[in-house]
């Protein structure tokens, strides 16, 4: 039996560590899928050497993420807990830690679109039904992990994520007090069993002959101690209609003491035989809604109605949730409760599960076998060629030559999410900025050409920068043309409180006053940097231009007021524009934008001759054999046909068009004389 091998991404999510998959990269089959969870943790021993595990349950935990099939939510997310010295998964419980990673992820797979600023995604939790939102900073359409949001139990800042349950309480039993009573006796102890994002048997401290404040390992040395909280446990679950949960992490055990004020509540969480070395986030959200509903043993002296911020005080610091109580006494209720996370992508890249862990080969060694498409399979099947019937045999990497947030990057990330089922392999996107694509350019230049790495080129990296300059990488003799993806218009945009009306006003001023305003490109060679000269050409008028390292920090600075103008694509600028942060001042095209009828050509606005329709296009190394190209063509063109991707891109300001591999090549060769004679004209330089 051979091993198995699926891209990982391995995150830092709260106070908890594990690797992330994406639904479609794991075993189909659910017992497959969980021995594959074994063998990527290494849950067979207590170490956990053999995998990405730490050797804790902390750091045992798996985030398998999927498109929901829910009508009100974006993004489905299974939570599984991998047993530590035992081979085990448990999906019964969330884990909320895990779950602020959920979002960071999506965005950087694809699965969803970003906005500028922050997103917020509502998440579907596939363990417990419940629904939470989600937002996250994306400046830039961007995911962000950098910020200045601190929380106890991980070292440094991040950027803050925040996470508002919706509907947490009663989601796995049924009921926030499954038990039917506030409180139980279950050998001579008082006990709260309730389910509020997670299943929990809550115990006073003291009624254990406890402090409350001990440290973990004080607890975890207490084996006799450890062995009473299990029994509470065993028993507690059989009355919350849990069954024997001796094999599972539900309910976990909480012990409670007072806090430091009238808003707090200490707490030592158990994950649960073991005491936790923070406090898990669902956890909290069970302990604060206990804390704040009468009746419990953690219930405060006085509850009030409406909004209130519960302090959980745990080994390693607090977690501030924000809970909304409705009603008062027995009629009280939990209905909302937030709090805030941060999280970070640690690795990203292929992960080797060792046979052993196998009951039986797993259906196809490689991920996403059985989502090709079935004409592509037929395909594949007839030919003749043996490298059309071995290709794809690993990852593919799609290299952007853009900075991650621009218009590039978001095209080639949602043809990458279709394209890659189709080929039965996963696509990585690989952005790699600078040089005004350059760089990118001559990695995948020198690449193998067996097609496992490829490039989203576009008009700069195969036309303009090469008409501009001498190159080290021939944009016709290096590459292998795969297939046309589309155009965008070129948009004028200014900064939305640039005191401009219109490009007459813009014109006028320009000529009295040189250099008044500086306009951003995405580099030397790049489309908005020729539309800017071209523009002050035919219009006769001088503007500092400041390159940047790609569309999106270019587009970011005009909003932000640093540059005043640019001519980015439409696809690019048109979210912007469209939430007034932007603001539209002509088409550089032959034709107005059908998704902004009232902005005129710069031909209609009195400028003549500049005209830049930006053109995208998939390429691989030269000599990828001729059935590898073939076979990524045909795909490639039926993602192209996908109503889905066709509306996504559209809503973006783009035109879908496809073409054969020599129709992609012909007009690359044009376009290089076209431009060349343009930077004669205009008397360009790379400087």
């Amino acid at each position: 039996m051979q091993s198995l091998t699926v891209p990982c991404v391995l995150m830092r999510a709260g106070t908890s560590r594990g690797p992330f998959f994406l639904r479609e990269w794991l075993p189909a089959d659910e017992a497959a899928r969980d021995e594959a969870l074994i063998g990527a943790i290494g849950a067979s021993d207590l170490l956990q050497v053999d995998g990405v595990g730490g050797g804790s349950t902390l750091t045992s935990k798996v985030a398998i993420v999927s498109r929901s099939s829910q009508p009100d939510c974006q993004l489905d997310y299974l939570f599984a807990q991998v047993g530590v010295g035992q081979t085990s998964v448990d999906t019964r419980p969330n884990c909320g830690n895990m779950l602020s990673g959920v979002v960071p992820f999506a965005i950087e797979q694809g699965l969803i679109d970003a906005d500028d600023g922050e997103t917020t995604v509502r998440v579907y939790n596939v363990n417990t039904r419940a629904r939470i939102d989600v937002t996250v900073m994306t400046p830039g359409r961007r995911i962000t992990y950098d910020g200045l949001t601190a929380i106890d139990g991980v070292a440094g800042t991040a950027a803050p994520i925040r996470l508002n349950f919706l509907d947490a309480w009663g989601s796995v039993t049924g009921s926030i007090f499954p038990t039917g009573q506030r409180i139980d006796v279950i050998d001579g102890v008082e006990v709260s069993c309730i389910d509020a994002a997670m299943p929990l048997m809550i115990v006073r401290a003291r009624d254990l002959g406890l402090a409350g404040r001990e440290a973990p390992a004080e607890i975890d040395a207490n084996r006799a101690l450890l062995e009473r909280i299990e029994s509470l446990r065993r028993i507690a679950g059989e009355r919350m209609g849990l069954g024997d949960v001796s094999t599972s992490v539900i309910p976990k055990p909480v012990l409670v003491s007072p806090g430091e004020d009238a808003d707090s509540v200490t707490s030592r969480y158990f994950t649960p035989r073991r005491c936790h070395a923070s406090h898990a986030v669902t956890g909290a959200i069970g302990v604060a809604t206990a804390f704040a509903l009468p009746g419990t043993v953690a219930s405060q002296p006085a509850v009030t109605d409406g909004p209130r911020r519960i302090a959980v005080l745990h080994p390693q610091g607090r977690i501030e949730v924000e809970v909304v109580i409705d009603g008062h006494g027995a009629d009280a209720r939990i209905t909302r409760a937030a709090l805030v996370r941060t999280a970070r992508k640690i690795l990203q890249g292929d992960l080797h599960i060792p046979a052993y862990v196998f009951s039986k080969p797993p259906e196809g060694d490689k991920p996403m076998k059985p989502l090709i498409a079935p004409v592509l399979a037929a395909a594949v099947l007839a030919a003749s060629a043996p490298a059309a019937l071995a290709w794809p045999d690993k990852t593919i990497t799609l290299v952007v030559p853009t900075a991650a947030g621009g218009g590039n990057d978001a095209m080639a990330r949602t043809i990458a999410q279709k394209l890659g089922p189709l080929l039965g392999q996963t696509i990585v996107i690989d952005n790699r900025a600078g040089a005004n694509g350059s760089i990118a350019s001559e990695y995948v230049a020198r690449a193998p050409a067996d097609g496992h790495t490829l490039m989203f080129g576009y008009i700069a990296t195969h036309a303009m920068n090469p008409a501009l300059q001498k190159l080290r990488y021939d944009p016709v003799a290096d590459f292998e043309p795969v297939g046309l993806v589309g155009y965008s218009a070129t948009l004028m945009v200014a900064h939305a409180k640039t005191p401009v009306k219109d490009v007459r006003e813009l014109v006028s001023q320009l000529k009295a006053k040189p250099d008044a305003y500086t306009y951003a490109s995405a580099g030397n060679g790049t489309a908005p940097h020729y539309a800017a000269e071209l523009f002050k050409l035919a219009a006769g008028v001088e503007m500092t231009g400041i390159p940047y390292k790609g569309s999106a920090p270019a587009v970011t600075d005009t909003i932000g007021g640093q540059t005043q103008f640019m001519f980015p694509s439409l696809f690019t600028a048109y979210p912007h524009v469209k939430s007034g942060k932007l603001r539209a001042l002509a088409v550089a095209g032959p034709k107005r934008a059908a998704l902004l009828p009232d902005v005129p050509t710069l031909r209609e606005a009195g400028v003549e001759g500049v005209e830049v329709q930006q053109w995208y296009g998939v390429f691989a190394p030269a000599k990828t054999p001729k059935a590898v190209i073939d076979q990524l063509n045909k795909a490639l063109n039926q993602v192209l046909t996908d109503k889905d991707i066709v509306k996504r891109i559209e809503d973006h300001g783009a035109d879908v068009e496809t073409s054969t591999p020599a129709e992609l090549g012909n007009m690359v060769k044009t376009e290089l004389t076209k431009w060349k004679a343009v930077v004669q004209r205009a008397k360009l330089s790379a400087e």
